[in-house]
């Protein structure tokens, strides 16, 4: 062997527990990575979550004795006139405001979809200035245009010969006003998700159409709300969601009172929920309250869920 012949080293095996921890590790790092996600889900969502029903079950007072009386709280509920009035309410508003912004969001992208426009990028983002605008400042520019005495509604309607209509003092009114404020501020985002959902179909498809002799509308009920049926349930449940959860809005038109009005004409069970629980600091009925918000969305959804199911399953 001479000195120039390389000497061939050979590297030594790593030992069993080097691999093993090895391939623990790459095992475990992906769920490393998301772990920090389920512990703030798990203290912020999960345990409040839990907690809530565990509350309902006592007569809690913040700075007093904790009772447990069962079911207690959930049998004053189905008795309380008050909360059947919130639950009204809730729905009515939800109603209103739920269907004509999905209805006006699907009109729009539909256009947005087929016109060919100048500037086409910049109305389209001009669609989300509702939706970044805060609830106060929405609240008093609608306020302010539903006015009784002043409003630019009512003075239109008195050009016309109708009384003014005190629409905060009113069911229907005040309904009205809250519907069209959430239709407002959400219809151009909702927009934005049809129109994406839109530019994936294929345009072949509406041009074969057209040559089949299809006019505008059956193109629009025969191809794009067929393609659109996945984002129409997601909006249906998410619109759902919050329009069940509504705060703000009724909190604001009401000036701050969580009755919302003399008669609760438009208190919706969030606020009958913070009325109970931090205006009377009944933390037990006020759980129950949120509990029952709980079982009415779960059931709503459920319901949205299995009907888009059976629509698919029929086509």
């Amino acid at each position: 062997m001479t000195t120039a012949q390389t000497v061939r080293t050979t590297r030594p095996t790593p030992p069993i527990a080097t691999l093993v921890r090895r391939h623990l590790g790459e095992r475990l790092a992906p769920y490393a990575y998301i772990a920090p996600f389920f512990l703030l889900f798990a203290i912020f969502g999960l345990f409040p979550f839990l907690f809530t029903f565990y509350v309902a079950l006592f007569d809690w007072n913040p700075v007093g004795d904790h009772i447990y009386i069962g079911a207690d709280n959930f049998t004053r509920l189905l008795d309380d006139p008050r909360f059947w009035n919130a639950v009204y309410n809730t729905i009515g508003i939800w109603l209103l405001s739920t269907v004509p912004q999905l209805l006006v969001a699907l009109g729009l992208a539909h256009l947005l979809n087929h016109t060919r426009l100048r500037f086409a990028t910049f109305f389209r983002m001009s669609m989300l200035v509702p939706y970044i605008t805060s609830v106060a400042a929405t609240a008093i520019v609608f306020a302010q245009m539903f006015d009784r005495d002043y409003g630019l509604l009512n003075w239109l309607l008195g050009l016309l010969g109708f009384e003014h209509i005190d629409f905060v003092s009113s069911t229907w009114g005040s309904w009205v006003l809250i519907a069209t404020m959430v239709t407002w501020r959400w219809f151009g985002y909702t927009a934005l998700l049809y129109l994406a959902s839109l530019q994936a179909v294929p345009r072949e498809i509406y041009e074969a159409a057209s040559v089949d002799g299809a006019n505008g509308w059956r193109q629009f009920l025969h191809i794009t709300v067929p393609s659109l049926r996945p984002v129409i349930v997601f909006t249906i449940v998410t619109s759902t969601i919050g329009g069940l959860q509504i705060f703000a809005e009724p909190l604001l038109v009401a000036r701050s009172s969580l009755t919302c009005g003399a008669v609760r004409q438009c208190q919706t069970l969030t606020l009958f929920l913070y009325e109970q629980g931090f205006g009377r600091f009944e933390f037990g009925y006020g759980a129950a309250i949120g509990v029952a918000l709980f079982v009415m969305i779960v059931a709503l959804a459920a319901v949205n869920f299995f009907l888009s199911t059976r629509t698919r399953a029929e086509r």
